[in-house]
């Protein structure tokens, strides 16, 4: 009877989660519509066959709207289907075998050693997940939604309906920005027609449903442009200093690595191509080079380069 107990997962539950993510899809898309629509057919769409310099400024407006749109889409999809990085099945670290005892490390804390920047060898512990029953590679997370183990986990988006993770945190930042930069835009360009329809409103000349869906618009744009203001500052510090939202709550609780510097704080050129890659061509794409994908260590997820402790 306790062993039955103690094989229930509550957590398997939590996969229940992703049929809302689900819903944000669609919720996502449909903001994007109302936006254009307000935007684009509402108010400066038609001020491009007025001609003069309303035409100039609607005509960049409508330009810069579509490529942000652009920008923001291919990042969002790549973000929701990228697998962020899971550990292969029977996938198992190279064991450090001790030749003095005559031993090798096992167990929850298995032993191997991962390259650092200078080019010397490190000794990076590998965890156990209970949960998959295997090893896993530092910065690595279970997944209570996903039901997996996820490298260099941050969170799970229910946004996105995925994890965003090694191999996807590009697209997430960058989806970020984009939609960031969008929606600044959108309320800029709403803000002169919502105050000219609130006094049309009163002399009873503006149409309701426009002036409905202006409002509309203009709000949820305004508030998504606030508070994706403050994630996008949030996960710049985390892009700037090599952590993820995990690991700050894990340093939080280890004392000694609050007080010492992150030992994966490369420092910010290296901690940037960690997650961006190489080629800074593509910083801006949501896209990586075959190159980086097999050669950046933090892409591949199952090892990470660790700072020199001679620099501190």
């Amino acid at each position: 009877m306790l062993r039955r107990t103690m094989d229930i997962n509550p957590f398997k539950y939590c996969s229940g989660l992703r049929y809302l993510g689900y819903l944000m899809i669609f919720m996502v898309l449909g903001i994007i519509a109302l936006s254009y629509w307000a935007v684009i057919v509402l108010v400066w769409g038609p001020k491009l066959i007025h001609g003069g310099a309303p035409a100039v400024l609607a005509a960049f407006i409508v330009l810069l709207f579509h490529v942000l749109l652009i920008l923001l889409t291919w990042s969002y999809f790549m973000v929701v289907f990228r697998d962020p990085g899971s550990i292969p099945q029977n996938w198992a670290p190279e064991l450090n075998v001790n030749l003095e005892e005559g031993t090798s490390s096992s167990s929850s804390s298995l032993a191997s050693p991962w390259p650092a920047p200078n080019g010397s060898e490190r000794r990076s512990t590998v965890g156990y997940c209970s949960r998959c029953q295997n090893p896993r590679p530092p910065r690595c997370h279970h997944c209570s939604v996903c039901q997996k183990c996820v490298f260099k986990m941050d969170h799970h988006c229910v946004w996105v309906v995925n994890c965003v993770g090694a191999r996807n945190y590009k697209f997430f930042l960058l989806f970020l920005i984009y939609t960031f930069l969008e929606t600044t835009l959108n309320t800029f360009a709403l803000l002169p027609k919502v105050i000219t329809l609130f006094g049309e409103a009163r002399k009873h000349s503006a149409s309701p449903g426009n002036l409905a869906v202006m409002v509309l618009a203009f709000v949820l744009n305004l508030a998504f442009a606030l508070s994706l203001l403050c994630f996008v500052i949030m996960h710049a510090t985390l892009l700037w200093s090599n952590t993820t939202t995990i690991e700050v709550y894990e340093k939080k609780r280890d004392k000694k690595e609050t007080a010492s510097r992150w030992k994966y704080d490369l420092g910010w050129r290296k901690n940037v191509e960690q997650v961006f890659g190489t080629k800074k061509a593509l910083w801006f794409l949501p896209m990586f080079t075959k190159d980086d994908l097999d050669n950046v260590p933090s892409l591949q997820g199952t090892h990470f380069p660790v700072r020199d402790d001679s620099e501190s």
